[in-house]
């Protein structure tokens, strides 16, 4: 038995867990239910009644928090505790957004300083793009960025432009490019003019296989097109820790932007990566999304576990993956353009919490990180969700909707807003035999099929659902909901005593694909690894099979 499982609060969550009431008779016997279990915070409405606990189970969940040390453990993290003990490193994404006068020190420095320094560079940089002082190198105003990353530098600041649609620039499209398959690259070319381009390349090494790549490919493109090696300094620039393979490269040094060992690739949008964000959103409302995440840190940092929105979420994340079985977790957006957000929260928690040893290399007993998923509502409402409805899984569900449109045209957001309630009173509340019976009495079937048919039409409900509301989709809230289910994430880890900032996964990946890379040019066959890899191997010579 592990240290977790034999603590008593565990024990006790363990044991009462299952004895909570059906929510249905929940809220029958609870009129303040809801009021008891919401809380606003950061310009965000959390609405967590319809989850499988009452006042006792809330208070072991809590009782859970303190024994693991929350409160303890997030002030080492803001504070630049080297909580990465994997890698030696501080975990500081807060910091990006803190107060310009905040003092948070890193050997010694304080690194806010390095980071006001960098935003007034992305904000001199950003201006001269977006208002045509910055010419490419035949004279001409730059109309297209390519933002070339992979990972944490390529989805959360493609995911959180997309947000961000209703405050673009009319001036300036915005392309990302990840994938090292040729197609994605090739396809985006077409698209541009060689003169009117602006190439931003995110590495912290710039030498990230798939980013450099596709760089080159660009290069090569704009070289091709009648552009000289002299040139490139008007075209690319660099988001990366090393100066020196930039500038090889061509990119003026003035124009290489830093990234530091303290921000993992997942957290750091709100740096230098968030450049395509700034450049199509300006750098106003890239300061009012850091104004939204600090909002939330500071929430996170200063709320009691009680009354805390990322610990309140975390926490029932554990209540449903080591007391209920779950293994998934789905977020649904109810709003077209956080459309991608479950991908760029898919990222964030699974390569943060999907671990297995503890953080002194003990073998957990317990799950961690479920598989995270989720879509657009109400695409999904004809797809997955009669899974969640009668599927034998338990899938906890995340609504999220802001409650203005940015384009109130008719009755849609009603419409939008209708479904999105009903969905969680559906899935909380079901519909009994009796019930699916009762609806049928009218038909002409006969009483044998009515009670068939109602079996069918029976479902258990008692699943449950968050519920996040924000008046309006603003840069201000996306980014203090970003932070949110950034600290939510840290929260499950604190909890089960991983290392949330490693990702020891990734790497063996990378490692592995650049041997595989090496014998792909190799003339002889393959006949070092495994038959399959072999196989597989010399197919891929072959060209056929």
């Amino acid at each position: 038995m592990s240290k977790l499982t034999d603590c008593p609060s565990w024990q006790a969550l363990a044991s009462k867990a299952n004895e909570v009431a059906h929510m249905r008779s929940l809220f029958a016997t609870d009129p303040q239910r809801f009021n008891r279990y919401s809380l606003t915070a950061a310009g965000l409405m959390l609405d967590y009644s319809k989850n499988r606990i009452d006042q006792n189970l809330f208070g072991l969940l809590m009782e859970l928090a303190r024994d693991c040390d929350i409160k303890g453990k997030t002030q080492a993290m803001f504070r630049g505790d080297i909580i990465n003990t994997t890698e030696g490193r501080a975990v500081l994404h807060t910091a990006l957004r803190a107060p310009a006068n905040a003092d948070i020190r890193v050997d010694g420095v304080n690194v806010v300083n390095e980071i006001q320094t960098t935003l007034a560079q992305m904000e001199q940089f950003v201006d001269s793009v977006r208002d045509g002082q910055w010419k490419g190198y035949t004279g001409k105003t730059i109309t297209d960025v390519v933002s070339i990353g992979i990972g944490g530098s390529f989805l959360g600041p493609k995911i959180a432009s997309e947000a961000l649609r209703p405050y673009w620039s009319d001036s300036l499209k915005c392309h990302f490019v990840a994938n090292v398959d040729g197609t994605a690259i090739t396809e985006k070319l077409k698209l541009l003019d060689h003169e009117t381009t602006l190439f931003i390349m995110s590495s912290k090494s710039f030498g990230t296989q798939e980013t450099l790549t596709n760089t080159l490919t660009a290069r090569d493109w704009f070289l091709a097109a009648g552009a000289t090696q002299a040139d490139i300094a008007s075209h690319f620039v660099a988001v990366t820790s090393n100066v020196a393979k930039a500038t090889e490269f061509g990119i003026d040094a003035a124009n290489i932007f830093p990234m530091w060992d303290w921000v993992g690739g997942r957290y750091s949008l709100w740096s230098a990566i968030g450049l395509p964000i700034a450049m199509l959103v300006g750098m106003d409302n890239f300061r009012a999304m850091l104004a939204g995440a600090r909002e939330m840190d500071e929430h996170f940092l200063n709320a009691p576990l009680e009354v805390n929105m990322p610990v309140i979420m975390g926490m029932l994340s554990v209540l449903y993956t080591n007391f209920h079985s779950a293994q998934s977790h789905v977020v649904l957006t109810y709003d077209h353009y956080l459309r991608g957000l479950p991908a760029y929260f898919q990222q964030l928690d699974m390569e943060s919490n999907g671990k297995h040893v503890t953080l002194d290399g003990q073998v957990v007993d317990y799950s961690t990180g479920p598989v995270i998923w989720g879509g657009e509502g109400t695409n999904g409402q004809h797809a997955y969700h009669q899974l969640l409805h009668q599927g034998t899984a338990l899938i906890p569900a995340d609504f999220i909707m802001p409650l203005q449109s940015h384009n109130p045209v008719g009755e849609h957001h009603a419409q939008l807003a209708s479904n999105c309630f009903g969905q969680t009173q559906a899935l909380m509340q079901g519909r009994t035999y009796e019930e699916a019976y009762a609806e049928l009495a009218s038909s002409t079937l006969s009483d044998a099929d009515k009670a068939l048919i109602a079996k069918h039409k029976e479902m258990t409900g008692n699943k449950p659902s968050n519920t996040l509301l924000m008046d309006k989709l603003t840069p201000q809230t996306l980014g203090a909901l970003i932070a949110l289910y950034e600290h939510r994430t840290f929260v499950q880890g604190a909890i089960w005593d991983i290392n949330s900032f490693d990702q020891w996964g990734v790497e063996l990946g990378k490692t592995l694909g650049n041997d595989v890379l090496e014998r792909l040019g190799n003339d002889t066959p393959a006949t070092e690894l495994d038959s399959s890899s072999n196989a597989l191997i010399n197919l891929f010579r072959q060209g056929h099979i």
